[in-house]
């Protein structure tokens, strides 16, 4: 008896829709490696938002992230931010979807932005640094 394929039990997509799948997604986030490549060779358009609570924010975050949490980002709470850079968005990790809600925050507000896949979990995961301290958002 032959084994079918449990990969190619629905076939893969045509080359081409598989370029145009696989570029979107790559518009929409970022990992750890890359971005820590960009931190530490501080290219300057892009700013890291933790959008989770104060407390998770104190206790450890990605250097120099900013903190705003997403149930607070508005108009308001972004008239500091430029325009011009791109954002990039992190909660917890894979269980959480504060990312995600920040993420789409920024973006109704005009704002270019990333998640970052596996949020603080896959950047310590990979041995990135977090820091303490720093500007706790009071919004």
């Amino acid at each position: 008896m032959k084994i079918r394929s449990s990969v190619n039990a629905v076939p893969p997509a045509a080359p081409a829709e598989a370029t145009h799948h696989f570029a979107a997604r790559l518009a929409f986030e970022t990992d750890p490696a890359d971005l820590f490549n960009d931190l530490h060779h501080e290219v300057g358009d892009v700013v890291v938002v933790d959008v989770r609570s104060a407390a998770a924010y104190a206790e450890g975050h990605l250097p120099g992230a900013r903190h705003l949490p997403w149930r607070r980002i508005d108009e308001e709470t972004t008239l500091s931010l430029d325009r011009g850079a791109t954002y990039v968005t992190y909660c917890d990790g894979p269980g959480c979807n504060a990312s995600t809600k920040g993420a789409l925050a920024l973006a109704r507000l005009g704002f270019a932005v990333k998640e970052l896949i596996g949020g603080i979990e896959y950047w310590r995961r990979e041995g990135h640094p977090t820091e303490r301290g720093g500007h706790v958002a009071n919004v």
